[in-house]
């Protein structure tokens, strides 16, 4: 699937360029909201052989993340195993302090809907409090710190 077919065919709307996090991903990336309340999830496009960096989503207690394959064909891997290649309808149940990646086939674009899993909460010190905004959006989670590379 090339990426104007995906762009064309998708059932979520694409999003923008994920520029501000480029950092995090080896190609282009697209991320749009979908759901702030209650789970966040998130519409992730990936260009032809984009691919995010090994990274571990923290919890203390719950916690974890789902993908929903929704087109073209990716891979996801966990680290020490073989990449499994992923498919539109393909669920991925990603467990917490599970060190990771997922993204585009070189030759296809990809896309997947994202989800925290209920009981990932990033920890709380002193006066300082987290709001449901400020944890629904993954790359702010790298940079503060909550999910690591």
């Amino acid at each position: 699937m090339d990426w104007n077919e995906l762009k064309e065919t998708s059932i979520f709307p694409v999003g923008q360029p994920n520029d501000a996090y480029a950092r995090f991903f080896d190609g282009q990336s697209w991320l749009q909201s979908l759901s702030t309340a209650q789970v966040g999830i998130a519409n992730v496009s990936f260009e032809p052989g984009c691919r995010n960096h090994w990274h571990i989503h923290h919890a203390k207690q719950g916690g974890g993340q789902i993908l929903l394959v929704t087109a073209g064909r990716g891979y996801y891997q966990e680290w020490g195993q073989p990449a499994r290649e992923l498919h539109p309808g393909d669920v991925v149940n990603i467990p917490p302090e599970v060190k990771h990646w997922h993204g585009a086939a070189r030759d296809s674009a990809f896309q997947h809907l994202a989800s925290r899993c209920p009981g990932w909460r990033p920890p709380t010190s002193g006066a300082s409090r987290w709001t449901r905004q400020s944890i629904n959006c993954y790359p702010e989670l790298l940079l503060q710190g909550l999910v690591t590379m």
